[in-house]
Formats: C-alpha cells, structure tokens, sequence
C-alpha cells in the first residue's frame, strides 16, 4: 500500500476525490456536486491526470449526469466524506490503512472470543481473508473500503441483537445496526440491500421493539443519502444516477456464471454452506435467518445485475462471514464442558 498513488487510472476514483474536495473546500455544503462549483479547475485536473481525452466537455465527464440544469456526481457522498477525513494527497492509502486496520481488531476480537483452538483458528483464518479481500478486491473501488469496515463492526452487533440475553444490549445493537447499515448507503446505493434480511426476520419473528428501534435508527443513517438527493437531483427519492445507471433487471440470470468462476462464487457457496449448517443444528437461529434473507435478496439482485464486477458481491459475502463467525465462536454450542473439580455436597436441611 504504501506504493499507491492516488492516481489508479479508475473514472469513479476521480469522482469519489472531487466529493472529498468538495467537502474539504466547502464544508457540509459540499454536499451539492454541481458541476461549476469546479471553478478551481481540481476536476479537469484530475481527468488530465488519467489522459481523458474529453476533461471540457460537461456532457462527456465520467460519473455525471445532467439533473435539470447542472452537471451531478452521481455517487452517494459517503465515500466523498471518508475520503474528505484525510489530507489532500494522502487520501486513498490512508482511507484503505484504516479499513485494514479496522479489520485486523476485528479479527483479533474474534481470536479473543474464541472458546477452543478450534474457533481460534477458524477466526484467525477469517481474519488473514478478510484483511486480503481488503486489498483484493476491495482496491478497486474506493467505496468499498468504508463498506467493509460497517460490514466487520455489523457482524458482531448482528450476534448480540439476535443471541444476547440481556435486553438492554439488543436494543442497543439494533439501534447501532440500524445507523450504520442506513450509513452504508451513502457510500454505495447497493448497500440498501444489505438490510432487508434485518426487516424480514425481526417482523417476521414478531421482535417489534428491536424493529421498530432498527427501522428509526436506519432512516436517521440514510439522511445523508436523502439530502444529497435533494440537493443535486430535486427530490429525495429522485436518483442521481442516470438512465445508463438504472438499467432493468436480467431475469435470465446470465450473469450467474461470471459470478460462479470468480473468487466471489466460492465465498458464496462457502456462506450458504456455513449458514446451513447453523440452521440445522444451532439451537439460536436468528442470526444465520437474517444472513440466509440477506444472501438471497442480494444475490437475486445482482445476478439479474446485467453488469459483473469483482467486488459487487463483497459486501454482502463479508457481513455473512463476519456474522456467522461471531455467532460460531461464541454459541454455546460451541463452548467446551467444564468439569466441576470437586463431587457436589448433599444439602443441609436444618
């Protein structure tokens, strides 16, 4: 990493930088992407940078679209905001040494909660993946990274909301869900995807004080998704992407197979192995339901997606896995049996 550049040559790249600028030379109200706030030149600049061909021509410019009058960034401004954290020039490395960093704690929780060798190696081994996933595929768009790291820190409130015994914490975890996984979605619209196993399960298990609590603390985390609707595309339900964007579902699934050949398919086929088997034999299967829902809605998505790409799925596989694994490593199914030391002495009854 610490031969990056911020210049990878990627058109989305250059966009998620000029939110960043924005942000940085505007503030809050660098929420608003209109094209001629570019008045500094940073945009062209950067198009030069990559040999653009086109960088003066408005209706040429990659990741915009025209939304009545003005020039928009089509992308949510999350990653913008991520970006925006750092320095100028230093950007992309430090947004991706963080995540890594983020990853590695991770981890490390795991190991920590571990009960055996067993689930030990298994977390370390989940954590070596995940901290190379970080990298690749993850390198390859900018937004995946702070995606990343909301999807490690949702496995583990995941496993508190649907198996810890105190009440307290699972309304604590499905307020904190709720907030980062409606966050998400300012940084990758996709993102919306990633919660609907979270409604269908708790509504369906009739825990409608958790749903309730996740439903407020989500629209309070897609407020920055919304404003940024308003601001750029007129309304906050209207999209800022472009009819090339928001192309119609491909029911034939053809997709499927460039998904299968990739590293992508195998994590998947790993996910609904490792979710089946808590299902089958877990006595608490709340939190394998919610990955199960989750998987499928996400894969029918995408695979009727008619573009592939090599991390679309990333997402939704590192939530899985960081769910599942906090779930395992500490079930009690999966904690030894403790011997008591000394024989147990007969009641006195006086």
């Amino acid at each position: 990493m610490r031969k990056w550049t911020e210049r990878t040559g990627v058109y989305d790249d250059i966009c998620y930088l000029r939110q960043a600028h924005l942000l940085q030379r505007f503030g809050v109200s660098g929420i608003d992407t209109n094209l001629d706030r570019d008045d500094d030149g940073y945009f062209a600049r950067l198009a030069r940078e990559i040999g653009f061909a086109d960088w003066s021509v408005a209706d040429r410019l990659p990741c915009h679209r025209l939304a009545g009058n003005k020039y928009i960034i089509q992308y949510p401004p999350g990653t913008g905001f991520a970006l925006s954290i750092f320095p100028a020039g230093f950007q992309r490395v430090s947004l991706y040494a963080v995540a890594n960093v983020v990853t590695l704690f991770a981890a490390l929780a795991a190991i920590w909660s571990a009960a055996s060798r067993r689930w030990i190696a298994l977390a370390g081994v989940v954590g070596l993946a995940a901290l190379y996933f970080m990298i690749n595929p993850a390198k390859a768009s900018f937004s995946i990274a702070p995606t990343l790291i909301v999807c490690a820190i949702c496995g583990y409130l995941t496993n508190i909301l649907a198996n810890s015994l105190n009440a307290r914490n699972r309304i604590i975890a499905a307020a904190a869900l709720g907030f980062l996984l409606g966050l998400a979605v300012s940084f990758r619209i996709p993102n919306l995807f990633l919660s609907a196993g979270y409604f269908a399960v708790l509504l369906a298990l009739g825990h409608l004080e958790r749903l309730a609590i996740f439903g407020l603390t989500y629209g309070l985390g897609l407020l920055p998704t919304l404003l940024a609707n308003s601001i750029n595309a007129g309304g906050i339900l209207k999209t800022t992407y472009g009819p090339g964007e928001t192309l119609p579902p491909d029911l034939s699934f053809s997709i499927a197979i460039d998904y299968l050949s990739d590293m992508q398919g195998a994590l998947t086929l790993l996910i609904i192995f490792w979710a089946a088997c808590l299902l089958v034999f877990q006595h608490h299967k709340t939190a394998a339901s919610i990955v199960a829902v989750n998987l499928i809605t996400n894969l029918a998505f995408f695979l009727s997606h008619p573009i592939f790409t090599p991390y679309y799925l990333m997402p939704i596989a590192m939530l899985s896995v960081w769910t599942l694994l906090a779930t395992t490593i500490t079930s009690p199914e999966s904690k030894p049996a403790r011997l008591s030391s000394s024989p147990a002495l007969p009641s006195v009854v006086s």
